[in-house]
């Protein structure tokens, strides 16, 4: 059976094996894939899999040989799950490879929006420090974290291990959460608005659904204290990003910390851009090499459970 990878560079920039697919049979492995090449490139392949590429419906109707579509990542709305399912074809995700990575990254986020270590490393090396007549200085404020409130939108893994860090520097837990109310004692399960009300930190750790989209809105983003951070290492609609931009550049809140956008790569007039005090990563959160190399494995290991009769993390 013919194999292809439609969008391979962001799992594997070339640090890791697709050795793993390749026993399986013949596999082309393309980088990147115009949306406008996906049918010619996969017209004759019984499996597909797919990062980012979208493979809509009218796309679909057209790979009559296809079989499994194989996603690269835990969310799935880049494959039309209805014209997959009508055509029979199984669509599997990989679910909680990055759990630890994202949390490790919310946590960087924070931190550089509270002590600013990277902005003040780049002040010595553009000579600042050389040039101060004292022997320590910074010119931003620095926020120690223990006391604080974490809000947590999201309990699920990822917020669950974002708790346990946040509490490992001495924060309070605030959570809220449609799926979960069970966690340990020492986190405080809230309705929403106690929680954006309450939290010094705000942090998102949500799916992105029809009830969740702007799930930031200006309304809630007034619920915020003057001095509260907002991080997103989720998804981007999460957010009402004008509203975001219009709280920080107006003081609203005090600064925020985003690892996605509404639109990746963001277009250049993205309000957040140039908001005041806003920390924005390219979506890396997934991307430590161990994160990369589980999705790889559990990547192999779905496609070999579906050739094997008995598929796994079936999404459809």
């Amino acid at each position: 059976m013919k194999m292809v990878v439609l969008d391979g560079y962001a799992l594997n920039p070339g640090d890791l094996s697709w050795d793993g697919l390749k026993q399986f049979g013949p596999c082309e492995i393309y980088d990147r894939t115009p949306a406008a090449e996906v049918v010619p490139r996969a017209a004759q392949a019984a499996i597909i899999l797919t990062n980012k590429t979208e493979l809509t419906r009218a796309q679909l109707e057209k790979l009559t040989p296809l079989k499994y579509i194989g996603v690269l990542a835990t969310g799935t709305n880049v494959v039309d799950l209805a014209a997959a399912r009508e055509r029979n074809v199984t669509v599997t995700n990989v679910p909680a490879y990055g759990t630890k990575s994202v949390a490790q990254t919310t946590l960087a986020l924070l931190l550089e929006l509270t002590q600013h270590v990277g902005h003040h490393a780049e002040t010595v090396r553009a000579g600042h420090w050389t040039r101060s007549a004292d022997w320590s200085y910074w010119d931003r404020p620095l926020i120690e974290l223990e006391g604080l409130t974490m809000g947590i939108v999201g309990f699920g893994r990822i917020g669950r291990a974002v708790a346990d860090l946040a509490a490992a520097f001495g924060m309070r837990v605030l959570a809220t959460s449609q799926t979960h109310k069970d966690g340990p004692a020492s986190v405080e399960f809230v309705p929403l608005e106690d929680l954006f009300r309450r939290s010094d930190v705000v942090s998102l750790h949500c799916p992105l659904t029809p009830l969740t989209k702007h799930l930031v809105n200006a309304e809630r983003l007034a619920w915020m204290k003057p001095a509260a951070l907002l991080l997103n290492t989720s998804r981007g609609p999460l957010i009402d990003e004008p509203a975001l931009a219009n709280a920080l550049n107006s003081g609203r809140i005090a600064g925020a910390g985003l690892d996605v956008l509404s639109q990746e790569p963001p277009p250049a007039g993205n309000p957040l851009l140039d908001a005041r005090n806003c920390m924005i990563t390219p979506h890396l959160a997934w991307a430590t090499g161990a994160a990369r190399a589980r999705l790889m494995k559990i990547a192999v290991e779905n496609l070999r459970a579906f050739l094997a009769g008995s598929p796994r993390n079936v999404v459809t």
